[in-house]
C-alpha cells in the first residue's frame, strides 16, 4: 500500500513491556511517526469505527502493529473485522505475537495480515516489513539538514 499521507502509528498490544520493545524497535527503524497505544481489540475497533472519541480520523493512513493474544477482543477478530470492511480493508497490519504456530500464521496470511513477525521482534525483519509496505513515514533528518535548519553551515 503506496500513501503520500504520514502514517500513524497503531501499537495494539496489552503488556506494557511489548509495548516498550515495539516502540524501541519503531525507533531504531527511524520512524518518528505518531504513535497510539490501545490495550486490547476493543479499544482500536471502537476508535477504527468511529465508536470511541477521539476516534479514527477519515483524512488519516494507519500502519497497525497487532498483537494476537489479548482480553476481551483478540487480534486475530480485529484483524477480520478489519479486513472485512470496504473502507479499512486497505489498512495494513503487522501481526506482532509470541505464536510462532503455522497454523495461525496461515490464517492471519489468508486474513490478509500484511506481515507476521513473531517476539521477541528481530530488528532486521521488522524493518524489512516496514520498508515492504511502502508506506510514508517520518525518518530523522540528517545531521547536514539540522544544522542547515539551524542556521548553522
Amino acid at each position: 500500500m503506496l500513501t503520500t499521507k504520514e502514517v500513524v502509528i497503531l501499537i495494539v498490544e496489552d503488556e506494557d513491556a511489548h509495548v516498550k520493545l515495539i516502540g524501541r524497535n519503531v525507533r531504531r527503524a527511524g520512524l518518528l511517526n505518531p504513535i497510539i497505544r490501545f490495550r486490547d481489540g476493543q479499544e482500536v475497533l471502537d476508535f477504527l469505527f468511529r465508536r470511541s472519541n477521539p476516534g479514527r480520523a477519515a483524512d488519516a493512513s494507519y500502519l497497525m502493529l497487532l498483537d494476537i493474544k489479548m482480553l476481551r477482543v483478540d487480534g486475530v477478530e480485529v484483524l477480520r473485522q478489519v479486513k472485512k470492511d470496504p473502507e479499512m480493508r486497505n489498512l495494513p497490519i503487522i501481526m506482532i505475537t509470541s505464536t510462532d504456530d503455522p497454523r495461525e500464521v496461515e490464517r492471519c496470511t489468508a486474513l490478509g495480515c500484511s506481515a507476521y513477525l513473531t517476539k521477541p521482534v528481530d530488528h532486521g525483519e521488522f524493518v524489512e516489513a516496514i520498508r515492504k509496505l511502502g508506506l510514508t513515514v517520518r525518518s530523522p533528518k540528517p545531521a547536514s539538514a539540522e544544522a542547515t535548519d539551524a542556521g548553522v553551515g
